[in-house]
């Protein structure tokens, strides 16, 4: 691939800006000599403005999603897309999120361009568990881990039941949940079946992949590794 539809590809801007963007001289590789739309130079030695490039196609980021803040590319106030430089939002092919967190759950929340990694982060039968932290608004009844357990819970206008899924009750109105599934706002409907209320609720894993120390708000890159850790059982 010539390097102006790479680089375009990335969201650096049209073919026609990003030739600008050689004809000003402001492509070159890691040593600072300038670089023309038919070189053909290793990836990482690309710089734009002596910085290196984004990663390549295959991207997958992990992001602390803060609450207030909406899985949508449009929508009235803000949405998670804000957060990454904007560039992010017009690559090709599309960064788009892994499965959702509604505006009030907050946490781990992946992306990626890699369609196949996407679709097989979540499809059930990889039986990747993700984990959540609830605050409920009344106590717990102290039968919910056997019945979210039971594999036979159904929910409101579903056709089949859940499949298992583990609770450990950290205080009488706090616990964490970890499901395999990803249907619509799983666990919030989970503690309604029980009669409670979900008033906060953060997601913490996806696979053996955590947030760590990334602070609300703030995403990186993930390697090989983490990304397999997604798998991880």
């Amino acid at each position: 691939m010539k390097l102006v539809k790479l680089i375009a590809n990335l969201g650096y801007g049209s073919r026609k800006d990003v030739t600008q963007l050689f004809r000003s001289g402001r492509i070159t590789d890691a040593a600072g000599e300038v670089l023309y739309a038919d070189d053909v130079v290793p990836y990482e030695t690309i710089r734009i403005d002596d910085e290196p490039l984004d990663p390549p196609p295959g991207l997958v980021i992990m992001m602390n999603k803060p609450l207030g803040v909406t899985c949508s590319r449009k929508d009235p106030g803000r949405v998670v897309y804000d957060l990454l430089p904007p560039r992010f939002s017009v690559r090709s092919p599309a960064l788009s999120s892994v499965g959702r967190l509604d505006r009030d759950t907050s946490g781990l929340l992946l992306f990626t361009d890699d369609g196949a990694l996407l679709h097989r982060i979540i499809s059930p039968r990889a039986q990747v568990t993700k984990v959540y932290e609830a605050t409920l608004a009344q106590d717990l009844r102290s039968d919910e881990g056997a019945l979210f357990a039971s594999g036979s819970l159904m929910l409101e206008s579903e056709k089949e039941p859940l499949a298992p899924a583990f609770l450990e009750v950290l205080g009488p109105r706090h616990a964490r949940l970890g499901v395999t599934e990803g249907r619509y706002h799983q666990v919030r409907r989970m503690f309604a079946a029980t009669g409670n209320h979900v008033e906060t609720l953060r997601r913490l894993s996806v696979g053996a992949l955590t947030l760590g120390e990334l602070p609300p708000g703030a995403w990186r890159t993930l390697d090989a590794d983490e990304v397999e850790s997604i798998f991880a059982k």
